[in-house]
């Protein structure tokens, strides 16, 4: 099957900042192992053989006033490998305008998306925003509202809880396509933290300008699990449909635990009890339509 990845990063260990320093906790856990660079060359080694015909960078949280450099050196890259085919990058939103940043990352032309994270929770080591409430935010609002003008999505991470919010967000910007991150990020996996998260999930997928990435499912439990990967997928599924899903590894985080050929063979094998056509939206027509590969 041909599949894009719509979510992976590349790095260089000097520029991330998360990286540097002692080990400081982490959804993933601990991530010695990836404080180092991961460079495109070594992204391909591990594709290798398992089908992937393109792929979509997205931001690795380089410090925020590098974000114009990140994205040059992820075009730089793609210039000289081939390799990604489109790239998200960030852009603070909160900001009162943001287009002169927008008009700084516009000048690459694989540029297609911008991701903040937005995601806040009680729990500090789950925490990435400073206040829970992004979304509603109307400097956050008209910013995103801007992407329309430059025919760019919004890479959108939350929780359940922070769904409401994210669905006035995605109803303010009906121009915008919203990839929201990880399907959720669900993070309890008791019975009632999976009934609100389906009960969010919903809300959310009442706006028809949000898609679903299928992605970084081991996050929260640190393996590569097939029974975990099979019925978030197919939650995910019966509430957005497969045409507004798509695949995404998060490699190098998930490397953490498994090998790329492993993970996208969970994914196949959680999918291969649907059609045919399921499985192609999914692993390659909705990203190639929402990123425009």
């Amino acid at each position: 099957m041909k599949i894009i990845d719509a979510h992976h990063h590349i790095w260089r260990q000097s520029d991330l900042p998360w990286l540097l320093g002692p080990s400081q906790p982490r959804i993933f856990g601990e991530y010695d192992a990836i404080k180092r660079d991961y460079p495109i060359e070594e992204f391909l080694d591990d594709i290798a053989g398992t089908g992937v015909e393109k792929s979509v960078y997205v931001q690795a949280n380089w410090a925020p006033n590098w974000a114009a450099d990140e994205v040059a050196w992820v075009q730089e890259t793609a210039d000289r490998t081939g390799w990604p085919h489109a790239i998200v990058g960030y852009c603070d939103m909160t900001v009162p305008d943001a287009r002169p940043a927008l008009d700084k990352l516009a000048k690459h032309p694989l540029m297609r998306g911008i991701r903040q994270q937005f995601h806040w929770h009680e729990n500090a080591q789950y925490r990435f925003a400073k206040t829970p409430d992004l979304c509603r935010d109307a400097n956050v609002q008209r910013n995103i509202g801007y992407l329309a003008d430059y025919d760019w999505s919004f890479d959108l991470q939350v929780f359940a809880d922070q769904m409401e919010g994210a669905a006035e967000l995605a109803e303010a910007c009906p121009k915008v396509t919203f990839v929201l991150q990880h399907a959720g990020m669900l993070e309890d996996l008791s019975d009632d933290g999976r009934a609100t998260w389906k009960a969010q999930m919903r809300k959310l997928a009442k706006q028809e300008n949000v898609v679903s990435k299928l992605s970084a499912f081991g996050t929260f439990i640190h393996r590569n699990d097939d029974a975990h990967i099979e019925r978030i997928l197919h939650d995910t599924i019966a509430i957005f449909g497969a045409k507004r899903c798509l695949y995404g590894s998060n490699f190098p985080i998930e490397k953490l635990w498994t090998s790329y050929a492993k993970l996208v063979g969970s994914f196949l094998k959680a999918a291969s009890d649907l059609s045919a056509g399921r499985q192609k939206a999914i692993f390659y027509d909705t990203a190639k339509r929402v990123y425009r590969l």
